[in-house]
């Protein structure tokens, strides 16, 4: 029975199915994505970190000291620590062991020479350790005498050297040392015969630690140092180190608790086998500590992204499932009127839903698989390219997700059957009489308080926004609240279901004013529609949330992305930023040398000029670089003096010419009370003239018109006249970037002729914006070709690469693209599924109309009418929420991003192409839709459709 249910309901099964194995692909895909993104952007943020600090990120340096312990206990605390490090340790960090380095070292001696020719070498030399470290020698090579012996060669232990440890000891090759010390009642010698280095440099086997206890130890081969120091005990061992080398490239989300686990336990191992004084080197460690509150808040922004699909596809499988609930309402009244149980029909549902999570849980772990593919292409939204793809695997958490996922979704499904086993027989006629009933929703006012929360969610946006610049804060000093991202799905439902509340009032109307020149088709369709207005809401409010979520997913990835664009732009200013070298007649620096000869003659540095001049070189082979169109000179000088009504502070002086700044630099239109080149006009006619920043008229209480003193050491300063009053300018930040006590970021543009004329010539910033089509490659060809050399460039291309690489942006813009065509591909299918259910149910009643005479074409006005009514009024309250909800909710997104660092200002965006998709999408539903329903209304039978019942 259960089975021919189902072939008898196919497309709805078909469709629920579809429906769940969506859901489950969704749902599963997200920890597997976050796993992967989050991977990917931890090994981002480590190789920053070692590109920062010029150290390896992934090795670990454990260090215990073993002073003061007896001899024995040294050797088994050896023994076990080489077991634990190789073991427990290497295989506990789950990560590629590239290198395990263990090395030994006694303590510090003294010692003397035994050379004979020079009084300097009898002195004795402190500070010096003998030391050994496994597997040396592959990594080294000689650049002056030979490797060590195995053995002792008359008594005397052969040593490598650094050529740094040769100089310290004043000596040559072969000569022999004693160690000076009363406690070791053995005469040990020493000989270096060997002076190594690296063989590669920056070999990951040396650590910054390890090179540093070279340049002040005699290196021993160590099966012989194992042999005389650690097993017969002739030198303490004063020290041991084992320094892992990890691959980090490999480093995956579940490994951080892994290493951090590790580590403790390291930790607490040599804690407990050293005398206290042990400590471990973690250069990744910093890292972790910053990637734990990223990682979190991007896995509540990529969870939060897919609420609105995820509230949809459940609204989806309801209303499928309320479909097929309402074909066999009757089939059920009646099984309940003969005395069947209601648990036993529910039973029925129950097999009939777990047939279909069967087959879909599968299906859609596979599919969210291919999710992920997809969507680690992204290249922005909708924009996919040729990527490395990302190192996904189905996890114990993606398993865990999609199977809550299927069981709420069956809940979702088993609710209309358990409401339509509670009607009897005489129940369903009545309520099949009373179809304009009041929906559910509508009764508890579900709408308004989806809409009281969205509101209150803004609100605390608002108030989190105005926190973080009032008090200079960035986005990581206050806990993202995942609610922020939840309620544009709550606004959208609450704004849809609160229209179709007020939508029948709607249809009175218009039937009320045009109930005199109505043709019957009209008459017909409105009386249908508005006394069955409840029928169409499912389907209405379906659309309404698959519309407005893809205008809300379409319009947030557009607003990040192009945001993201213009903040890099507006922060280099133009396409190409370069700074030469200028020849001057500033000293050299101090060399380390030049220190010490001054701290030992006890006299001072010398002290540097007060100013210093500057010869310009010729700027003729710059702005004729291959791809160049316009540049400008900018002179930025950064803490100059200002004074103003006796009140003095500092600013950032921008000195141009304004013709060529104004056709070269990149400035986003909106962002000043007038154009930008206006206000770059009012200080070109006069010399004098400058434009303050809106933060120095208040912190100075200037206003145009007053007078300001500009200068810096060792210029005279000079009074400018302010012509106006800007917010933002390129390159200038004006939000605080410190604590609210601090004054926020000041500047002044003023013309660079009078600058260099009035206060001083000195090195400025060539902006250059390239022709359509250059490349960036034939510019720096032409930069090698005439061996130009500066001593800054900004590429504003290379850092929109960047910046679209991003894992925190690629993330952003491949769930939004998943989000926008699951929104497009499931309402077309419900919009589809929903009227060729319709018709077929209201086959009868198109039968009666065609046999009192209605013509074909009039039933199909009729039914274009009702489209119309319905599904276009639907489509378009859609569209209507979907903008008013990405201008009040697309702002949220900035709380993701540090505030401070937002200029210019984040603005909502909406792109011409995508809304072209979705009116092409919609148009072709709406088209495809009414010919399939055409193509279906022309085959009904009207001597069939009477024998269906009477009228």
């Amino acid at each position: 029975m259960i089975f021919r249910k189902m072939v008898q309901n196919k497309w709805l099964e078909i469709s629920l199915l579809l429906g769940l194995v969506i859901t489950v692909a969704l749902v599963s895909s997200m920890p597997i994505y976050t796993e992967a993104i989050l991977s990917r952007m931890l090994v981002k943020d480590l190789e920053k970190q070692q590109q920062t600090s010029h150290i390896y990120s992934g090795s670990y340096s454990a260090f215990m000291v073993l002073t003061g312990i007896k001899n024995d206990q040294v050797r088994n605390i050896i023994k076990q620590s080489d077991s634990f490090m190789n073991n427990q340790a290497a295989l506990g960090f789950k990560l590629p062991i590239k290198e395990l380095v263990t090395s030994l070292a006694t303590a510090r001696f003294e010692i003397a020479s035994e050379a004979s020719s020079s009084t300097d070498l009898k002195e004795s030399i402190r500070g010096i350790s003998v030391a050994s470290s496994i597997g040396l020698e592959k990594h080294i090579k000689l650049i002056d005498g030979r490797m060590p012996g195995a053995q002792p060669v008359d008594g005397v232990y052969e040593v490598l050297v650094t050529n740094n440890m040769l100089i310290k000891l004043k000596t040559v090759l072969n000569n022999v040392f004693t160690i000076q010390d009363k406690l070791i009642t053995e005469k040990i010698k020493l000989k270096p015969v060997g002076v190594f280095e690296s063989k590669i440099k920056d070999d990951l086997f040396f650590s910054t630690a390890s090179m540093d206890r070279y340049s002040s130890s005699f290196i021993m081969n160590e099966q012989l140092y194992n042999q005389e120091f650690v097993q017969k005990a002739k030198l303490s061992i004063d020290s041991v180190e084992y320094y892992f080398v990890m691959d980090y490239s490999k480093m995956r989300l579940g490994n951080v608790k892994d290493f951090l686990l590790t580590n403790n336990l390291i930790k607490k191992w040599v804690d407990g086998h050293s005398n206290g004084t042990s400590f471990e080197t973690v250069p990744a460690q910093g890292t972790f500590k910053s990637y734990e509150s990223r990682a979190a808040n991007l896995r509540i922004l990529i969870w939060s992204l897919n609420v609105p699909v995820i509230i949809m596809l459940a609204f989806y499988m309801f209303m499928v499932a309320n479909m097929i609930m309402e074909r066999q309402k009757n089939e059920i009244a009646v099984l309940r009127s003969r005395g069947a149980a209601r648990w036993k029909i529910m039973l029925i549902y129950l097999i009939e839903c777990l047939l279909l999570a069967i087959v879909a849980y599968p299906v859609g772990i596979l599919l969210g698989l291919l999710l992920i593919k997809m969507i680690g292409a992204s290249n922005g939204f909708l924009e996919f390219v040729q990527r490395s793809a990302m190192p996904v695997h189905i996890n114990r958490e993606a398993l865990q997700y999609g199977l809550i996922a299927l069981s709420i979704s069956l809940i979702m499904m088993l609710i209309p059957a358990f409401l339509a086993t509670r009607v009897t027989i005489v129940g369903l006629k009545q309520r099949l009489a009373r179809q304009n009933i009041k929906s559910v929703w509508h009764k508890l006012f579900l709408d308004m308080i989806a809409l009281g929360i969205a509101i209150y969610g803004l609100h605390m946006f608002r108030v989190r926004m105005n926190t973080l610049l009032d008090f200079g804060l960035s986005t990581t000093d206050l806990k993202i609240d995942s609610l922020q991202f939840i309620v544009p799905a709550l606004f959208i439902l609450g704004s849809g279901l609160f229209l179709l509340r007020l939508y029948p009032y709607l249809l009175q109307l218009i039937y009320w004013v045009g109930r005199k020149w109505w043709p019957p088709s009209i008459y017909a369709t409105l009386i249908q529609v508005g006394r069955s207005s409840s029928q169409y809401q499912f389907l209405m409010i379906f659309l309404i949330m698959t519309i407005a979520t893809g205008v809300f997913s379409a319009s947030a990835a557009r607003t990040i992305n192009n945001n993201t664009e213009d903040r890099v732009s507006y922060g280099i200013g133009a396409d190409v930023v370069l700074q030469m070298q200028w020849p001057n007649d500033a000293p050299p620096a101090a060399t380390l040398a030049d220190i010490i000869k001054a701290t030992f003659e006890k006299t001072g540095l010398a002290e540097p000029p007060e100013r210093i001049h500057y010869t310009e070189p010729p700027i003729e082979p710059v702005i004729t670089l291959p791809g160049v169109e316009q540049y400008a000179k900018v002179f930025k000088k950064p803490n100059i003096g200002v004074s103003a009504k006796e009140v003095n502070s500092n600013a950032t002086l921008m000195a141009i010419n304004t013709f060529d700044f104004g056709r070269t630099a990149w400035f986003r239109d909106g962002l000043l009370s007038h154009s930008f080149y206006e206000y770059l006009n009012l200080i070109a006619s006069n010399p004098k003239a400058v434009l303050i920043s809106q933060t120095m008229a208040d912190e100075l209480k200037v206003k145009v018109g007053d007078l300001i003193d500009l200068g810096w050491s060792g210029v005279e300063d000079r009074s400018f006249t302010v012509y106006g009053i800007i917010k933002y300018f390129p390159t200038f930040n004006p939000n605080q970037t410190g604590t609210g006590s601090e004054p926020a970021p000041m500047l002044v543009v003023a013309n660079l002729r009078y600058v260099q004329a009035n206060l001083a010539t000195e090195p400025y910033q060539i902006w250059m914006k390239l022709k359509p089509g250059a490349t960036m490659n034939e510019f720096y060809q032409g930069m090698k070709d005439r061996k130009l050399k500066a001593i800054l460039i900004q590429d504003t291309k290379a850092e929109l690469i960047t910046s679209k690489n991003d894992p925190f942006l690629l993330s952003i813009n491949g769930v939004l693209s998943l989000g926008f065509m699951i929104s497009l591909g499931i309402s077309f299918i419900g919009f589809l599924l929903y009227w060729m259910l319709a018709l077929r149910g209201r086959t009868l009643q198109y039968g009666i109309l065609r046999a009192v005479g209605i013509s074909f074409r009039s039933l199909i006005f009729m039914l274009a009418a009702e489209q119309i009514l319905t599904s276009v009024a639907a489509i378009a309250i859609g569209l209507l929420i979907g903008n008013v909800t990405s201008r009040l909710y697309v702002p949220v997104f900035q709380s993701a991003f540090d505030v401070k660092k937002l200029v210019p200002p984040f603005q909502v965006m909406f792109d011409s192409m995508d809304t072209m998709r979705l009116y092409m999408v919609v148009s072709v539903m709406l088209v495809l839709g009414l010919c399939i329903l055409g193509w279906m209304l022309s085959r009904i039978k009207m001597h069939q459709a009477l024998k269906l019942g009477e009228d």
